[in-house]
């Protein structure tokens, strides 16, 4: 599911200890509201199913084994670990036939024990994370496979190769990716509402990814109508599609910094590298930006180091909101912030710079019934007239930096005279 951000308590009258043992209650109070009601849907949906829904030898074998396939997938990708945050993974392949073949119930409680699987064998994560994310698939598969049920009353007719059962099948298993996507947006833009609904709802990866699920969800569906020994053949390109996703998915977050999302010093060294290379090639302009959060020390002690990171998450989002694709940003260490602007000159650099600090100026974080408000130095550095590599570069930008705190903060400036090299952080990656 998406991730969430925290609330931050201070830690005062053992308020903190309590958050740290139940971390929901550091969440935001509608979006309590929002995952105990999603998850209270689902029990009662358990509840009520469950005691109408006649038991099948038949049908507890095959759920069997398409929970068997799926701890398969698990363990075969436990070894290579899941990214921590937002994750994306091909265990719809296994559920979605669990709603199409079988009785609505089982696709309440698929999720859960692939969840757990995935808790106790991979990575625990927050314990409330893992229960929303099996009530909103539950609940997703359940409602998929009610209707699906409604108009196709024999399901195995799938292993037929009729066009109208695979089209309702086709058609079930997109109203479960959408409903899916819809239940975890809500969450997503409840945590932070200054989200747009474009961000949490429209991605072209997850998109495609989703396209990906519902083909295989389907095709395992008919094999598995055809003869559940077929589930064997199945098995392998599933284990290797999700063992290339979570690669990738690993590789990306080796890039980037943990909690802000952006380039971490390492990668964004490399990538400015490969620009000024560039640059120098073409003949090109190019600026580079330090940008340092005032006083942020301040908001650490006095709110705590939850709101600290807020602070920085909020940072970020600004930061990507106001900057081009290609623009190359990345997170220095600490409170600082490094942007490089191909194709920029140094009026073009000035105006992103004034146009990033006004924006940050105006960002609210809220904390303790307050509004955290931050502002931010930057120094601007401009290719060939302040340096002809990186070290010179930032060398520039944070001689710049330094005097636009020396004047009182929450400026930009650009280097008056050159400075000695500095030198870039080490690659901990």
């Amino acid at each position: 599911m998406a991730a969430t951000s925290h609330a931050s308590i201070k830690p005062r009258d053992g308020v903190s200890t309590l958050v740290g043992r139940w971390p929901l209650l550091g969440q935001r109070r509608a979006l309590v509201v929002y995952l105990c009601a999603i998850v209270a849907l689902d029990l009662a949906a358990i509840v009520v199913l469950t005691s109408t829904t006649e038991f099948r030898w038949p049908d507890a074998l095959t759920f069997a084994a398409l929970m068997g396939c799926g701890a398969v997938c698990i363990e075969a990708t436990r070894r290579l670990g899941m990214p921590a945050g937002v994750s994306r993974d091909l265990l719809s392949a296994w559920w979605l036939p669990v709603a199409l073949l079988l009785p609505p119930v089982y696709a309440l409680f698929a999720p859960i024990v692939l969840q757990v699987l995935l808790q106790v064998r991979v990575r625990a994560t927050v314990l409330y994370r893992r229960v929303f994310s099996s009530a909103a698939i539950g609940l997703a598969g359940c409602t998929a496979s009610v209707l699906f049920h409604q108009v196709v009353e024999d399901p195995w007719v799938l292993s037929r190769g009729s066009g109208t059962p695979i089209m309702y099948a086709v058609a079930a298993a997109v109203l479960f990716s959408l409903l899916n996507a819809a239940l975890i947006a809500v969450a997503a833009h409840t945590a932070d509402p200054d989200t747009t609904w474009r961000e949490v709802l429209w991605n072209k990866e997850n998109v495609l990814l989703d396209i990906v699920e519902l083909c295989l969800g389907v095709t395992v569906s008919i094999g598995c109508g055809l003869n559940l020994a077929l589930l064997l053949l199945t098995l392998p390109p599933v284990v290797l599609l999700q063992r290339s996703l979570l690669h990738a998915q690993l590789q990306a977050a080796a890039r980037t910094d943990a909690k802000t999302g952006l380039l971490n010093a390492a990668a964004w060294q490399r990538e400015a590298d490969t620009e000024i290379v560039r640059a120098r090639r073409t003949g090109d302009t190019l600026a580079l930006l330090i940008i340092d959060i005032d006083h942020f020390k301040r908001v650490n002690d006095a709110h705590g180091h939850l709101v600290g990171d807020q602070v920085l998450v909020g940072v970020a989002a600004t930061l990507r909101s106001q900057l081009r694709d290609y623009d190359v940003v990345g997170r220095f260490g600490g409170e600082e912030f490094v942007v490089l602007l191909p194709g920029a000159d140094i009026r073009e650099a000035r105006q992103v710079a004034e146009r990033l600090r006004t924006r940050i100026g105006h960002m609210a974080i809220p904390a303790d019934d307050t509004m955290i408000r931050v502002t931010i130095s930057a120094g601007v550095a401009l290719m060939s007239l302040h340096g002809d590599d990186l070290i010179d570069l930032l060398a520039a930008a944070d001689l710049a930096l330094y005097r636009a705190k020396e004047l009182g903060r929450d400026r930009v400036c650009v280097p008056l005279v050159q400075s000695p090299p500095r030198s870039l952080p080490e690659d901990t990656s």
